[in-house]
């Protein structure tokens, strides 16, 4: 009777029915590959402020952010603070020169500002705070939402922040798994599910090629890559010409019609103009 009560409670707010608990890694030993990077050994050695990751992040962490690392200058930014282990771990991998911020609800992280990096409390879901956090850094060159996980709050920072981000920069969200949750205003293939957003960009990245228009211009118009991992997406910024193809060599034995012919600048204002409506609703 106890376990189908709390099966109704969980279904009453969204949660999943799912046994979280079968996911905790209790080795005393760490995973194979894992001291093999950088941010994984210093994870697994840590024994100052807490830290709490997936296990499977720490290779994300090195395929995207080690580019960044050592640069003078970088102007790095993580939405969710929490008890500041992992802004000591940033502090260490991207170096003394690094210029770290956090930003935090919770007003308990005003504790730590100035210890490895500054910390401002304030909402994620508020642009106006976000604008005025990266005015004081003087832009981002990387994000890591590590936030509240929930998709319209990561949709409001994804939308003002990645604008403004440098050319050249990298937008990490992680923890998506929680996209698929009623309670986090997200659900299964629902409209509200960051991913639908996701998907959106990957076929604004596509414009050229279906003429539709742009769902969301300011964010993706730049877009230079999308890279989806479980429960993480990377949203790289780059700017780039418009796709062009060609073709090189003397001997040729067949000939290829597809895509050889351009669209008419009135096909594409036509097509544009009719996505209009649906840009805006969104």
């Amino acid at each position: 009777m106890i376990r189908k009560a709390k099966r109704l409670a969980k279904k009453a707010l969204g949660w999943p029915e799912i046994d979280f608990s079968r996911y905790m890694y209790a080795s005393p030993t760490p995973p194979d590959g894992l001291l093999d990077v950088p941010l994984g050994r210093y994870f697994w050695e840590n024994e100052g402020r807490v830290i709490d990751k997936w296990l499977h992040y720490f290779e994300r962490y090195e395929r995207h952010f080690a580019p960044y690392r050592g640069r003078p200058g970088l102007r790095f930014l993580e939405i969710g603070v929490q008890n500041g282990g992992s802004q000591a771990m940033w502090r260490e991998y991207f170096g003394p020169e690094a210029v770290i911020y956090g930003i935090d609800i919770d007003p308990r992280c005003a504790e730590l500002d100035g210890e490895m990096g500054q910390v401002r409390i304030g909402s994620q879901d508020d642009p106006a705070f976000l604008r005025k956090v990266v005015e004081e850094m003087g832009g981002i060159d990387v994000v890591l939402d590590d936030g509240s996980h929930r998709s319209d709050h990561i949709r409001t920072s994804f939308r003002t922040l990645f604008p403004l981000m440098a050319d050249g920069g990298s937008y990490m969200i992680e923890d998506l798994h929680s996209v698929y949750w009623p309670q986090w205003k997200g659900g299964y293939r629902t409209r509200r599910n960051f991913m639908s957003d996701i998907a959106d960009l990957i076929d604004d990245m596509h414009e050229p090629y279906h003429l539709k228009g742009r769902l969301n211009p300011s964010c993706s118009e730049d877009l230079a890559g999308v890279h989806v991992y479980d429960s993480i997406a990377v949203l790289e910024k780059k700017a780039h010409a418009a796709p062009r193809r060609t073709s090189r060599g003397r001997t040729e034995i067949a000939t290829s019609g597809f895509a050889q012919s351009a669209p008419s600048d009135l096909e594409r204002t036509n097509c544009a103009t009719s996505r209009k409506s649906a840009s805006t609703a969104r």
